[in-house]
């Protein structure tokens, strides 16, 4: 059995979940338009800077959970998966997915994206196993916090590595594995397999794909 990781956003997805999740709560009004937009902007141009204060952002994603009945969200998550999302999934990543998936690997969607965004995405993707930012919950109610490690940086690899010991398994157990990524904010786990594949890759992560002979394609 071999290991198959995905990133998410900008790789499986030909935008970004978290950020449309910010511009869909917008058009239902759930949240501030004009702050909302302008301070998840920021934070997008810091990921992409590779400079992103998690701690700030989670505060910043997190809070809309905490603040609307789970019933609500759970509609307007089930209206942005239909009308946001699939528009998103490229077909290429699903294929991708899908021969992994057909050749036995263990496959594993890996994203910074909180959970409650990611879970059915991965589940559009046919991928069972979800590693992403966990939003803490009291009594079935979201309270705006995160608990755990972030799935982000070097907290995908924790992250990873805490989900492989569940079977008594780690990143070395595999006599090959692959990591799908568009970022290089995931440079620390995509040196950990032995496949790392850049994906319509940022400018950071080309150069150094190529400096370092891994493959490159395109899921657009």
């Amino acid at each position: 059995m071999n290991l198959a990781l995905f990133d998410l956003d900008n790789t499986l997805l030909a935008g970004d979940s978290d950020f449309a999740w910010g511009q869909f709560l917008i058009t239902k009004n759930a949240v501030d338009p004009t702050l909302h937009d302008a301070r998840h902007r920021e934070f997008f141009a810091d990921y992409n800077a590779g400079k992103l204060d998690m701690a700030a952002f989670l505060e910043f994603q997190l809070a809309p959970l905490a603040q609307f009945p789970r019933s609500q969200l759970d509609a307007w998550r089930k209206e942005y998966l239909s009308r946001i999302v699939r528009p998103m999934v490229t077909e290429a990543g699903r294929d991708r997915v899908r021969r992994h998936l057909a050749n036995g690997d263990l496959v594993a969607l890996v994203t910074a994206t909180n959970a409650f965004v990611t879970a059915p995405i991965a589940r559009e993707f046919g991928i069972h196993h979800l590693i992403a930012t966990v939003p803490a919950q009291e009594n079935g109610a979201f309270t705006g916090k995160v608990r755990g490690q972030p799935s982000f940086q070097h907290g995908k690899i924790t992250r990873v590595e805490a989900w492989l010991e569940s079977f008594a398994l780690n990143l070395d157990s595999f006599a090959q594995s692959w990591f799908y990524s568009d970022s290089h904010n995931d440079l620390p786990l995509l040196e950990r397999v032995t496949h790392p594949v850049a994906i319509d890759p940022d400018e950071i992560l080309k150069a150094h794909a190529l400096a370092h002979g891994w493959a490159l394609s395109s899921f657009r």
